[in-house]
């Protein structure tokens, strides 16, 4: 077997993803076919971070005249709903995981402890993080750029329903160019439209590269980890 290119990766999953074609809630089918690319990666010996998103079950920013706080608060627990859906994908794929939670919910989850962490990636487990940060006003981009620092990930994979980064949204021009390669100064300066500037901004003090890559066929995930040329590279 080919040796893999990044030792531990951080993976950020969006809400939508895990929803497949119904849009809203869990497609287990998808979430299963996630799962038997990261065993992949993780029987080629690279260590797995996940961050996921919480959009399929709710997204705060469509809230109408809820207090913000509140909304980001009801979205941090949709991201621990699929956390644990996450989890039970890859446990039936024969991975071991834990999962950690940025809010304390200690019936059915870790709390977010660094070391801890650390130490099941020494043990070959899978880290699932939900709840976000734990704060309010942070995007779960944010929260991956925040988990991929804090555990030295090599890279963080930000996997996405496109193939890559385009200076404009594809699904609405089809003379959208795409990059293979970018800067984060040009992610800054041009607005595209990849993560939110905090989350890009903490990758670019942390010497974190980001790949932008299409999760619809999600043996993206391995051939990533390989370091196949897919999507776009920011770094």
């Amino acid at each position: 077997m080919m040796a893999p290119k990044y030792k531990r990766i951080l993976l950020k999953l969006s809400g939508e993803a895990l929803a497949g074609d119904k849009k809203v809630g869990l497609d287990y089918d998808v979430i299963n076919r996630f799962g038997e690319s990261i065993k992949k990666c993780v029987d080629a010996g690279v260590e797995v971070g996940i961050v996921v998103g919480g959009g399929n079950f709710w997204r705060g920013r469509s809230s109408g005249g809820m207090d913000r706080t509140r909304a980001d608060h009801i979205g941090m627990l949709a991201t621990a709903m699929n956390a644990l859906a996450v989890a039970d994908g890859l446990e039936h794929c024969g991975m071991e995981v834990r999962v950690q939670t940025a809010i304390s919910m200690p019936q059915v989850a870790e709390p977010y402890i660094r070391n801890k962490a650390m130490r099941h990636f020494e043990k070959g487990r899978v880290c699932v993080f939900g709840c976000g940060t734990g704060n309010p006003f942070f995007s779960t981009d944010t929260a991956a750029a925040l988990r991929a620092a804090e555990i030295e990930a090599d890279i963080f994979f930000k996997a996405t329903m496109v193939d890559g980064v385009y200076n404009k949204d594809p699904h609405k021009f089809p003379d959208a160019v795409k990059f293979d390669t970018l800067s984060f100064t040009d992610i800054l300066s041009k607005d595209l439209a990849v993560m939110d500037s905090t989350a890009a901004a903490m990758c670019k003090d942390n010497n974190i590269p980001i790949l932008v890559f299409d999760l619809a066929d999600p043996d993206n995930i391995y051939r990533a980890c390989m370091g196949e040329k897919i999507g776009t590279i920011v770094k």
